[in-house]
């Protein structure tokens, strides 16, 4: 059995595994008697990754069968500063797997128009976890946080955008069925947005859980850095429940 490779985002790592991306979504979120039951998100990885940072040379003498016979799960091969070294010429899907091992295969796609809102809802997944409200959208936005002349930037970022209801026009909008907590904090962070023009982004929370609830995806998930924009358009609730029922309704649970 090959080796594959995979970027985990939760937490971030390169991860070699005989296991398919099905089966290892499902293990990374079912967990076993040392590994801990949630959410995962992670990329496949093209074959043949040739890297000059990370030691790749003895990935298959790592990763071969148990005695038994049974395929090695993961051999991690980095846990520090993996995303801005893996290229983004290198990622195929991304994939969404629920709390009970449920996974979504999201493929890459055309950069969305850019959305006639006021405001956004951004969770970012790595290498820093913030949720930021920002008056940029996101190819703006993905632009300005990678930007290395900035003071406060990341070489490379993984970020989702989230729903925002009626606060995406008016910070006193809407919020019914927002499952956030703080709204009211959201709220004033807006607002503190609507105040000062000049001011693109507002943290909401330095420390926010990475767990996602999916149904608050908006446009989708995006991995940018200084030379473009690598993107995973997140389908709509209504194809979601039509073609992939069991795992909008395990993401919903």
């Amino acid at each position: 059995m090959p080796a594959h490779l995979y970027l985990l985002m939760t937490p971030e790592a390169l991860v070699a595994s005989m296991l398919s991306p099905e089966e290892f979504g499902t293990y990374m979120a079912t967990g076993t008697s040392k590994h801990s039951q949630g959410q995962a998100f992670f990329f496949d990885l093209k074959d043949n990754l040739d890297s000059d940072y990370f030691d790749l040379s003895k990935v298959d003498e790592r990763c071969v069968p148990h005695p038994d016979g049974t395929p090695k799960r993961s051999v991690y091969l980095a846990i520090y500063r993996v995303l801005e070294h893996v290229p983004r010429d290198a990622l195929r899907s991304l994939w969404l797997i629920t709390r009970d091992g449920r996974h979504l295969e999201l493929k890459q796609g055309d950069l969305p128009g850019q959305r006639q809102s006021s405001y956004y809802l951004y969770k970012e997944l790595s290498p820093v976890h913030p949720l930021v409200a920002a008056t940029l959208a996101p190819v703006d936005f993905a632009s300005f946080i990678t930007d290395q002349s900035r003071p406060i930037s990341v070489p490379r970022m993984c970020f989702v955008d989230l729903d925002l209801a009626g606060m995406a026009d008016d910070p006193s909008g809407d919020a019914t069925g927002l499952p956030y907590h703080g709204i009211s904090h959201l709220r004033d962070c807006l607002l503190q947005l609507q105040g000062q023009p000049d001011k693109k982004t507002k943290t909401v929370d330095r420390i926010a859980p990475v767990e996602l609830s999916y149904r608050c995806v908006k446009t989708g998930f995006y991995v940018s850095d200084s030379t473009g924009i690598t993107y995973y358009p997140f389908p709509a609730a209504e194809e979601l429940d039509a073609k992939h029922h069991d795992w909008w309704r395990s993401a919903n649970a």
